[in-house]
């Protein structure tokens, strides 16, 4: 097929060379357009009325108050917007109750543990658990706009614990449960939480992880925590202050009472989640729970099509915000059956997670691309040794999926028309806002897709000019929605300065390059500062890992650019090859960069590692790659690491 963009030489090469793909599946009841053209004019339709767009979405719901609003969107960026004003809702109610009336017994969480261990929560049960944690949370003088930490991995409490907080209006902040004590600290202190919910420990690769231990260690610096609330995950003896710590199990078993919703208006804040930077101090994104319910629920919608029917595993973990957009509550709304797994992917085994997909007939997946790379590394045959025929649909979010990964999963995993859809999305944006329609557009290997309705976006130059189709720009956000984070918690002046100086105050900088193509296509080719400049040409590091990802026998690619005194930035590149590789060199990496993209690409340095520094979430930390071949050590923040003991082995390996 002939695409628009090869008409176009000044593309660069992984966006000419790439084609559409047809969708796989049939399109969806749900989704209320039937094809590509009717979701082209839906989306121009909700441009027009953004409020309305979104009013009609949010009249899925159940409102308790206020509703239909009379102003569905009001305001802008640069004086402050507020979407459904007036009206009231509780997003627990809109996620488990309703669902719970219907299907009291359907499964609503299986949970499987790295060391095989097995439980499940029907939709019934998770109400009840839900709510009488609420009560007891209310018992213990959590009210109305509290802080409460939640320090938990991936467990069947951890969705009771957040919706026990949106049930009672108390803001939860998820704090990632691999940070260290003064990770965690820094952000308890932040918020100044008044309830620490946790566990005793957690599993990680056969290890167990301290978890009540590390808190302890902090808890004289935080002189607002009043109450500490335990889940036994592996029932190992743990420090326990009367009065002030509870085991999660008992404090159920004494409170009877389930608490009833409290109507939160659609503006209030109900979480606030933390990014993390190299060295200046993390951000407290807050979001709004309603506005987070309508967005997440419709980016799911359309990305994933996700039905009562589905068996759902969204692979990230609660500490960061793809697990709450496309599980905790962009998933439950939707009333599936979701898979929480604790631990690592390919522990004990590289085929872990094909075993899980095989045992529960998972039928769709929301992951990241590199955990597609590290099934990719495995090989075909491991693949082929479990019948993987349920599952119809990945989605991603992260970075790209290049090509070669896209094709390969393609051949060798799930049905034979099992659809591949590749999204964007910040947790500033708290959703995936570009992204193919399931069943109703074409996908491109290696774009983030189309904006889906209700989303405003353009791509312009420094100047703030609207760049041309296939150069690329700074990524902007022309409205707001209702998943966008509202300020910075306690700093809403370094909300104003970072996102809204270079550009004016009526546009969100992303802080992401990217460009459209002849299709329409978006390509988010990385941040603003990994598109470098090599003597006076900007180059995109995403394109020059795409190229050595086509190299066969390359599992996964990072690039980075570093100072030059000739050149002012030149790139360097970081390789790990897969299990059957035995002949791929330098000379054939910087050779390939070179023949896809031209000599000006061609890397000072190509490293080969026997792996890469990881976030949970499945990023490469390219910051701490960097600093490694700059500084020989890493001084950035580590705490988001999969495996923070990496850094040592990379060390040696680049010394």
């Amino acid at each position: 097929m002939t695409t628009a963009s090869e008409s176009l030489p000044d593309l660069p090469p992984m966006v000419r060379e790439s084609h559409l793909v047809a969708p796989s599946l049939p399109p969806s009841s749900r989704i209320p357009v039937r094809s590509e053209a009717e979701f082209r004019a839906l989306y121009q339709r909700s441009l027009t009325d953004l409020g309305g767009y979104w009013q009609e979405v949010a009249n899925t719901f159940e409102w308790m108050d206020g509703w239909p609003a009379s102003v569905a969107l009001g305001g802008d960026f640069s004086t402050g917007y507020r979407f459904f004003d007036g009206a009231t809702m509780n997003v627990s109610v809109n996620c488990i109750d309703r669902h719970a009336r219907t299907s009291p017994s359907k499964i609503a969480l299986y949970w499987i543990g790295e060391d095989g261990s097995e439980r499940s929560w029907t939709y019934e049960e998770l109400l009840d658990t839900t709510a009488r944690l609420a009560q007891a949370l209310a018992n213990l003088g959590v009210t109305k706009g509290d802080r409460v930490a939640i320090f938990l991995p991936n467990l069947l409490e951890t969705f009771a614990a957040v919706h026990a907080c949106f049930r009672i209006g108390a803001i939860y902040n998820i704090i990632f449960s691999g940070f260290s004590a003064n990770a965690l600290a820094e952000r308890i202190v932040d918020t100044t939480a008044k309830v620490v919910i946790t566990a005793d420990e957690s599993m990680r690769r056969g290890r167990p992880v301290a978890l009540k231990a590390t808190l302890d260690s902090v808890l004289d610096r935080l002189p607002s925590i009043e109450h500490v609330v335990v889940v036994r995950r592996t029932g190992a003896a743990v420090a326990m202050k009367a009065g002030r710590d509870h085991y999660f199990d008992e404090l159920l078993a004494a409170t009877p009472d389930r608490a009833d919703p409290v109507a939160i208006e659609a503006n209030e804040p109900a979480f606030i989640i933390y990014t993390s930077g190299t060295t200046a101090k993390p951000k407290g994104l807050v979001h709004t729970g309603t506005g987070f319910l309508v967005g997440t629920y419709h980016d799911v919608l359309w990305s994933l099509d996700l039905g009562p029917e589905d068996i759902y595993w969204c692979t990230a973990d609660t500490g960061w915000l793809t697990f709450p957009i496309f599980e905790l509550v962009g998933g439950l709304a939707h009333g599936a059956t979701m898979v929480a797994y604790e631990g690592a992917l390919d522990y004990p085994t590289p085929d872990r997670a094909y075993e899980l997909i095989e045992k529960l007939k998972i039928t769709k997946i929301f992951t990241a691309p590199t955990f597609l790379r590290m099934l990719a590394r495995n090989g075909d045959a491991l693949a082929k040794t479990h019948d993987l025929s349920s599952l119809k649909l990945i989605g991603l979010v992260g970075e790209p999926l290049d090509a070669k990964t896209w094709n390969w999963v393609h051949d060798n995993v799930g049905a034979p028309n099992m659809e591949i859809n590749n999204t964007y999305g910040q947790s500033e944006t708290g959703s995936a806002w570009t992204s193919s329609a399931v069943g109703i557009t074409s996908s491109k290997p290696g774009s983030c897709g189309l904006a889906l309705p209700g989303h405003a976006w353009e791509i312009v130059d420094e100047s703030g000019e609207p760049v041309s189709v296939g150069k690329v720009g700074y990524l902007l956000i022309t409205q707001p929605f209702p998943t966008m984070f509202r300020t910075i918690w306690n700093d809403p002046e370094r909300y104003r300065a970072q996102y809204f100086t270079r550009f004016g105050a009526d546009r969100y900088d992303t802080a992401d390059a990217a460009l459209v193509d002849g299709d329409g296509h978006i390509w988010v080719v990385g941040r603003v500062d990994g598109v470098i400049n090599v003597a006076g040409h900007r180059l995109s590091t995403m394109e020059m890992e795409s190229a050595l990802l086509s190299v066969p026998g390359v599992a996964e690619a990072a690039v980075v650019g570093v100072d030059d005194e000739t050149k002012g930035q030149v790139p360097v590149a970081f390789v790990s090859l897969s299990a059957s590789a035995s002949d791929v060199t330098v000379d054939a990496l910087k050779a390939k960069i070179t023949e896809e993209i031209g000599a000006i690409a061609r890397p000072k340095q190509v490293y080969l590692l026997s792996t890469m520094p990881r976030t949970r979430s499945g990023k490469i930390v390219r910051r701490l790659l960097k600093e490694l071949v700059v500084d020989g050590h890493t001084s950035g923040d580590t705490t988001g690491l999969e495996d923070p003991e990496v850094l040592a082995k990379l060390e040696a390996e680049l010394g």
